[in-house]
């Protein structure tokens, strides 16, 4: 699937407060890994995925419009998460 990202000033600022940056979010998002996108309701969708450097991380996106993805939340995961993730990713 192709993306377009829409990035402004609050989730620039918002991601980078859980030291995410957006070339980071954009990579986790491009490169889930089944079962990863996972929808989580009012139209959120949830990414497990690590960036590349290797950094595991969760990201949360909405389509805004339509066809464009907005990222509302991305934060490193925990070690609790990473095991998580490994077991559902192999």
């Amino acid at each position: 699937m192709k993306y377009e990202f829409r990035w402004n000033q609050w989730n620039i600022e918002h991601i980078a407060e859980h030291g995410v940056s957006a070339a980071d979010a954009e990579f986790v998002i491009r490169n889930a890994k089944n079962p990863f996108p996972q929808a989580q309701g009012n139209g959120k969708f949830l990414v497990w995925g690590q960036n590349s450097a290797g950094r595991y991380l969760q990201v949360i996106y909405i389509f805004s419009p339509d066809d464009v993805t907005f990222v509302v939340h991305a934060r490193p995961l925990t070690d609790s998460d990473k095991r998580k993730f490994r077991r559902r990713t192999r």
